[in-house]
């Protein structure tokens, strides 16, 4: 009977780590990232230098600009011309500047959206970028620089319907702020501490074993949470970029994965010290039972 519920709460234990690791990780990255302006434009700025976003922004704004302007047989060549003007633009400092105030800006839109005050899409407007693009074009004297229009032109991060889809999520995940993660860590802690209490302490060889395990269990748990929370945002980028425009789906990608970086780390991290703590505890675990106690105990 005793190891049957030993076993019962050794899987309950793995599955509440499991449960609590993704929803703990989620909800600090809401919290600390998604909800602060500072951190999110840090997080996306890289991104100006990125060639799926460069490509992108050059193509939103050639195409905008190309509708204002009638080239007649050379439409073309004005296209390549005007492209390639933009994109070289891209890889400057002003460029760069621009990028960081249209996400500045964008992060209203993103915190509008899940706070339900919104139905629209989450997009980054490049309006910002565009003038930044018109002005410098200009200064050069690049041919038809006078014709870009200056206007709302979006690189969709989710559509509305997949927002309105995300909102409850998120507001759930904002509520729960850093508690999650902290229960986390408190429930891994108090795991094994209880382990080696009930049997008296690590001084006895005797209550090893079972402290062993839970150590073990503990770490399996980690692990598992942490393979979940890689499943849970590999399916969540497909379903976000599933509803965004082709033209758009590399700028988008780009700057969905700069956004999760943070949690892609906490996935490996957390994964390699859950399976290292299983691992280490499994060992150590058999040579008590072979009667070979590892380094220091008696």
């Amino acid at each position: 009977m005793r190891t049957y519920l030993s076993a019962y709460l050794s899987a309950a234990l793995v599955v509440l780590l499991a449960v609590l690791v993704p929803v703990g990780a989620l909800s600090a990255w809401v919290d600390l990232e998604i909800d602060n302006t500072d951190r999110y434009v840090d997080a996306v700025a890289p991104l100006a230098s990125d060639p799926d976003v460069q490509s992108t922004v050059t193509d939103l704004i050639t195409d905008g600009a190309m509708k204002q302007i009638d080239a007649g047989p050379l439409q073309d060549t004005v296209r390549d011309f005007l492209r390639q003007a933009v994109l070289s633009f891209t890889t400057t400092d002003a460029f760069q500047d621009a990028w960081n105030a249209a996400n500045r800006t964008a992060h209203k839109a993103v915190t509008a959206a899940l706070n339900g005050n919104t139905g629209e899409a989450v997009t980054i407007d490049l309006a910002p970028v565009t003038e930044q693009v018109k002005r410098n074009l200009e200064e050069n004297g690049v041919p038809f620089a006078d014709r870009i229009p200056v206007q709302h032109t979006d690189i969709t991060l989710i559509s509305a319907d997949r927002a309105d889809q995300l909102r409850q999520t998120f507001r759930l995940l904002r509520t729960g702020s850093i508690w999650p993660a902290v229960a986390t860590l408190v429930v891994a802690v108090l795991a094994v501490a209880v382990a080696w209490l009930r049997g008296g302490g690590p001084g006895r060889r005797r209550s090893r074993p079972a402290a062993l395990s839970a150590t073990a269990v503990t770490g399996l748990g980690l692990a598992l949470g942490a393979l979940v929370l890689r499943a849970v945002l590999a399916y969540a980028r497909n379903r976000v970029l599933s509803e965004v425009p082709d033209s758009e789906t590399a700028g988008a990608a780009a700057v969905y994965d700069a956004l999760t970086g943070s949690l892609r780390t906490t996935v490996w991290t957390v994964f390699g010290v859950g399976l290292a703590v299983a691992v280490c505890a499994v060992l150590v675990r058999l040579r008590v039972a072979r009667g070979k106690p590892g380094p220091g105990t008696g």
